[in-house]
């Protein structure tokens, strides 16, 4: 099978897992921002890096970047990508702090005070994400401590995935959507991005059920 040219059958597979772990880390994140909130995944599909980054907004745009190494039985990285105001917002809302701008932040006490609040929600979507992974496999799968970053994507995803791109040339793209209660900011839109090693992409497919 050619793992980089996903069929409509396996797309709607990977959609399935998506919205099982999407479906977990919304009732999570509504306990977490005290409102209402809908996730979805509206597309999945396998990139390699360079599309990845384009898929992101290109080499230059900012953005929030929480890595994951994947440890168990198969091996690999996980990332959540957020623009830069998406991720104020949601600082904004775990905070209480309307006025909380990343790109002008200079106390470094509330800084650490953004920093634990974004890993706390990949903490959440990654858990949610491997959780609906590990009941479709069967397999054991547990995400490491977060690394987050706040640059231009391209220093992002050079820098943070450098090891694996050692290995590997493509990433699973999951497509992912946070839809809220209030009508006075739009839905948030992110992506999730998981990298096994070549070994890994074999054993996952093949827990799968696709030769």
């Amino acid at each position: 099978m050619n793992v980089f040219q996903l069929t409509t059958f396996q797309k709607d597979i990977l959609k399935e897992i998506g919205n099982i772990g999407a479906g977990n880390a919304a009732t999570s994140l509504s306990m977490l921002l005290g409102q209402k909130i809908d996730m979805l995944v509206p597309n999945v599909e396998i990139a390699d890096f360079n599309e990845v980054i384009e898929l992101v907004g290109g080499p230059e745009q900012p953005i929030v970047g929480l890595m994951f190494q994947i440890e168990g039985e198969i091996t690999g990285v996980m990332a959540i990508v957020v623009e830069i105001e998406e991720a104020e917002y949601l600082v904004q809302k775990l905070t209480h702090n309307d006025q909380f701008l990343l790109s002008e932040q200079t106390d470094g006490t509330e800084l650490e005070i953004a920093m634990s609040a974004l890993s706390e929600i990949g903490n959440i979507l990654t858990g949610s994400y491997l959780t609906a992974l590990s009941d479709f496999t069967g397999m054991n799968l547990q995400p490491s401590v977060p690394h987050l970053g706040i640059d231009m994507a391209g220093a992002i995803m050079t820098i943070g995935l450098l090891e694996i791109s050692q290995v590997t040339d493509y990433a699973i793209i999951i497509d992912t959507e946070i839809r809220q209660e209030e009508e006075n900011h739009e839905n948030i839109k992110g992506n999730f991005l998981f990298i096994p090693d070549p070994e890994s992409f074999q054993k996952l497919f093949a827990k799968l059920g696709w030769n």
